[in-house]
Parts: structure tokens; C-alpha cells; sequence
């Protein structure tokens, strides 16, 4: 994720990241140039007085108003994925300095205060990268013992909650801690699994495919045919007008498209492996680990 002042316009305009649409669409915008540049050459050239056309104009006026309601849902679904995506990441940070904090003011062993300390930010890098190609047991803070284990399941996230669960059942079976104390623990542990579910859900869950579909072809079509509304009054300039029309359109459809899988490595991202790190020092601070 690109951190940036918001305030600074120049730099945004003048800039020309790797997700700049312009980057992601120059070829499809060259060859919408060329396409319109045609079909503006083939209206003049053979049908310079044709009446009908200079009442497109309005026809396209409606269907730009069409498609500019499709692609403000399109963008409006997109971004909730993205922001509902945050504040399950943001919630992942809250569960684990508060599982944190309540497992430290019970009296662990050295040897569990390592173990949760490893295990729960364990739990952010395994449940980052599920959500991404599939785990690498190398990012995660394992022994050799439990590299072996963790080799064997399909599903480390949830094995890690397992593990987690495990030996705080037994924390509570030697009496350290109350009833009520296990019950406010394990808690944080539900809300960790249901926030996986969650990011699964958003991951496994893209914009139906006829829509997505349906959008591309209504732009195109759009866009491809604007030429023979404007070319009368702007001549050659209609095929200007038709490849920035398309490149307005285009990017706003391109930008959806990113944001709603927000837990990969693109600039627009969330920003879980800041958020995963975070969690690992705050975790190691508060159990007091160096």
C-alpha cells in the first residue's frame, strides 16, 4: 500500500507509478486510437451528410449516463470490499494485543510466553499469505519440530488457532485462570476465526462473471462507436474525444478490479504486512520477549 500526502497535488499528477492506468492501458488506448481514427476517416469519407447521425449526440448522452451508474455501483462494491477487508485487519491487530495482554497477567512458564509470542503473530503472516499464493513455512517463527508438524495441514491459520486454543485449554486445566477468564479468551479466539472466515469470503467471492462481463463489452461498444456522434462537429478531434472517454471509463472499471481483492501486493493493497509486523512487536512487548 502507497502511503502519501494528500495535500500534495503536483506530485500525484506528475507521478506515474506502476498502477497508473495509463501504465495498465496504453496499448488498449492506442488501439481504440487507431479504431476511432477509422471509423471518424470512414463517416467523412463516405458519409459526410448523413442526417441521422447528428442526433446521436443525445442518444449517447443517456447511455453515458447509463454507464456512469454502473460504474459508480461497480466502484461502490469494490471499496467495501476493501474497507471491510481493513477493519477485519484492523480487528486481527486489536484481538491480538488483547489475547496478548489478558495471557500475560496469568502466571506462564518462559516457555509458553515464547510460544504465544511466536504463535499469534504466526497467526498474521500464515493468514496474509493464505489469503495471497499459500503459506511459506520460512516466514513463519516455527522450530524445527513444528515445521515438520505444520508441513503435514492444509489450512496453517486455522492450525495455529488450534495450537493456541490447545494451550490455553491447558492453562485453564491446571487452574490458572477462571472460568470467566477463559470464556473473555477465548473470544479473541472466536473473533480471529471468524475475521479469516470473513477475508475468505472476500477473497473466494469476485463480481458476478456476467456482470463483469456485461460492463466491458456496454464500455467498448460505448466508446468504439462515440465517433459517429462528434465527428461531424469536431471532424479527427471525435477520435481524441473517443480515447479519453474510454480511458475515463476504463480506469475507473481497472481501479474496482484492484481494490476488490485487497489482500495482495499491488499498490492499492491493504497493508497486511505492515499490520503483520506491527502485531509481532506489540506481541514480543507486551511478553516481554527481545
Amino acid at each position: 500500500m502507497i502511503h502519501y500526502n494528500t495535500k500534495v497535488w503536483a506530485s500525484h499528477i506528475l507521478a506515474l507509478r506502476k498502477s497508473d492506468t495509463i501504465r495498465v492501458l496504453w496499448k488498449q488506448l492506442l488501439f481504440i486510437a487507431f479504431l476511432s481514427i477509422l471509423i471518424s476517416f470512414l463517416e467523412l469519407r463516405f458519409f459526410p451528410n448523413a442526417r441521422m447521425l447528428n442526433h446521436l449526440p443525445a442518444v449517447y448522452s443517456i447511455l453515458g449516463f447509463v454507464i456512469s451508474l454502473l460504474l459508480v455501483f461497480r466502484t461502490n462494491t469494490a471499496y467495501d470490499r476493501w474497507w471491510e477487508g481493513r477493519k477485519i485487519w484492523g480487528q486481527f491487530l486489536n484481538d491480538s494485543r488483547n489475547l496478548s495482554v489478558k495471557l500475560s497477567s496469568v502466571q506462564l512458564s518462559q516457555d509458553e510466553k515464547t510460544f504465544f509470542s511466536r504463535m499469534i503473530p504466526n497467526f498474521s503472516f500464515a493468514n496474509k499469505e493464505h489469503l495471497r499464493k499459500g503459506v511459506c513455512l520460512t516466514l513463519l517463527d516455527l522450530t524445527d519440530k513444528e515445521r515438520e508438524d505444520f508441513s503435514k495441514k492444509n489450512h496453517i491459520p486455522m492450525y495455529i488457532m488450534q495450537l493456541i486454543t490447545l494451550r490455553i485449554k491447558d492453562i485453564k486445566n491446571d487452574l490458572r485462570i477462571s472460568e470467566e477468564e477463559y470464556l473473555a479468551i477465548v473470544s479473541n479466539i472466536d473473533s480471529f476465526i471468524n475475521g479469516l472466515g470473513a477475508c475468505e469470503r472476500i477473497k473466494g467471492t469476485p463480481i458476478p462473471y456476467s456482470y463483469n462481463i456485461f460492463i466491458k463489452k456496454f464500455i467498448f461498444l460505448y466508446v468504439i462507436t462515440l465517433p459517429l456522434a462528434f465527428v461531424n462537429h469536431f471532424g479527427y478531434w471525435a477520435a481524441f474525444i473517443s480515447t479519453f472517454v474510454f480511458f475515463a471509463l476504463v480506469s475507473m472499471e481497472v481501479l474496482a478490479e484492484e481494490i476488490e481483492d485487497p489482500f495482495g501486493v499491488d499498490d492499492n493493497d491493504l497493508p497486511t504486512d505492515e499490520i503483520a509486523e506491527k502485531i509481532k512487536e506489540n506481541c514480543k512487548e507486551i511478553f516481554e520477549i527481545n
